[in-house]
């Protein structure tokens, strides 16, 4: 089973990325379980988005205590809290500037992929909701879902902007789709 954890601030689209992942997923025929968690007070405080896929029915209700990945779209909240849920082989795409290596020095014994979202999104006229950049990215880090199948979830689901969201998702992809193969190098 894999097990996903979004994490953002209110406003900045955690739960609807959660809410797409679990739409393309299903669109392979894979199992889902999405649900998300956030204050009172939702603009600006963090927002958890947590996702589990599986080829046969999930049947756990609870959190998810240990994530496989961890997309996380404002570094500020890459600390405690949702590092304790990160094994050492936990693989988190973060929204980020900085380079790899600074992460590297940062945080060692985490596997942590920066991707420009922000820069993305702004680009791909966007402006500060950096959710489809963050999931072309973490389905390039994961391997799944395919772009295609999460290009076309955009086209039906996303909320408005669509030629925009796949910009932006396409991107993403490339962006750490590069990232991987400068490491592999």
């Amino acid at each position: 089973m894999l097990q996903i954890m979004i994490q953002g601030r209110g406003g900045q689209g955690a739960q609807t990325a959660g809410n797409l992942l679990a739409m393309a997923f299903f669109a392979e025929g894979r199992q889902v379980q999405a649900f998300s968690s956030y204050g009172g007070a939702r603009r600006g405080t963090p927002v958890n988005s947590y996702l589990r896929v599986d080829d046969k029915p999930i049947r756990l209700r609870c959190d998810i205590e240990q994530a496989d990945a961890i997309l996380c779209f404002d570094a500020s909240l890459l600390q405690g809290p949702l590092l304790a849920i990160a094994r050492p082989d936990t693989l988190i795409v973060v929204n980020s500037a900085r380079t790899s290596a600074e992460y590297a020095r940062a945080l060692p014994g985490y596997r942590v992929i920066p991707v420009d979202g922000l820069g993305i999104s702004r680009r791909n006229g966007l402006g500060r909701i950096v959710n489809s950049a963050l999931l072309g990215a973490l389905a390039r880090a994961i391997g799944a879902p395919s772009l295609d199948v999460l290009t076309r979830t955009l086209t039906e689901e996303a909320p408005k902007l669509h030629d925009q969201n796949i910009a932006a998702c396409e991107e993403g992809f490339r962006w750490v789709d590069s990232q991987l193969q400068r490491a592999a190098a």
